[in-house]
């Protein structure tokens, strides 16, 4: 009786490590699949003011790599202040598919260390440049870029990507 027994265990024993196995094989392979389809877009930007004050931006150049973004916070109109960018990728259909909030980039704001402590200053600047990034999606077919004003929101760059 105890030789079957051991007859029989051994067979069941090999065929549930040959299956965790498997599993385990099936599982990284799924793995490297959705880890390859993660990916960013970073959008490079140079922004410009002409004699009469009007903003001009051109995008530099688009690059795609592999990686997922961490936790970012949604959108909120509550914190957009006058001179900040709202950079919007729009889908086929004209559905957003991503929005960020760029802080005002003619007028950043500097630390400076002195020797009475650390202060804050806004310094004015004629060209900048800046970029954005977003999680990739094959959708996405444009990007816009609005400026906050006194009057509202105003579009100021819109281009097919």
């Amino acid at each position: 009786m105890k030789n079957v027994f051991n007859v029989l265990i051994v067979p069941v024993f090999l065929l549930c490590s040959f299956q965790k196995e498997n599993n385990l094989a099936q599982k990284k392979h799924s793995e490297k699949v959705t880890a390859k389809s993660d990916r960013i877009i970073y959008l490079f930007f140079k922004a410009g003011k002409d004699q009469s004050g009007n903003t001009k931006i051109t995008l530099q150049s688009t690059k795609i790599t592999e990686g997922r973004l961490k936790y970012m916070p949604s959108f909120e109109r509550d914190n957009v202040r006058q001179g900040d960018l709202i950079i919007t990728l729009t889908g086929p259909d004209g559905k957003e598919s991503g929005k960020q909030l760029v802080k005002d980039p003619f007028n950043p704001e500097l630390e400076v260390y002195e020797k009475e402590g650390i202060s804050r200053h806004k310094a004015s600047l004629q060209n900048t440049e800046f970029s954005t990034r977003f999680s990739y999606s094959e959708n996405v077919q444009s990007v816009k870029i609005e400026k906050a004003t006194d009057d509202g929101v105003q579009l100021i760059f819109t281009q097919k990507l």
